[in-house]
């Protein structure tokens, strides 16, 4: 089992940025896919989760309006798409599988994460 995350970077303030995240070695369609981040001294939160069930979805509220997660489970992939990135944005981004809920102790399979900074 192996969840790869990418698309990371610097953007400045306003700006978007797609993370992606591919799966090999499991059906994705089994598990909820959860994108959670950890901002230096922080702990890792959820940010956005989709059930592998029905599609439903949870955002924190922090990514409620600006953040739209999506899977294609024919290319064994999700996104996360990113917008009007505010620097409180700034962390290492992790998905992983798992679930139900969007919570990390509920996900066992974790990607290795990538970094978004959000600044001008």
């Amino acid at each position: 089992v192996q969840l790869q995350a990418s698309g990371g970077g610097l953007v400045q303030p306003g700006g978007s940025l797609r993370l992606s995240c591919a799966a090999s070695g499991f059906t994705l369609d089994y598990y909820a896919i959860g994108w959670f981040r950890q901002a230096p001294g922080k702990e890792r939160e959820g940010v956005v989760c989709i059930s592998s069930s029905d599609g439903s979805t949870y955002y924190a509220p922090s990514a409620k309006g600006r953040f739209t997660i999506s899977r294609d489970n024919a290319k064994s992939t999700t996104y996360l798409q990113m917008n009007s990135l505010k620097p409180e944005d700034t962390a290492v981004y992790y998905c992983a599988s798992g679930g139900p809920g969007c919570h990390p102790s509920e996900y066992d399979h974790w990607g290795q994460g990538t970094l978004v900074t959000v600044s001008s």
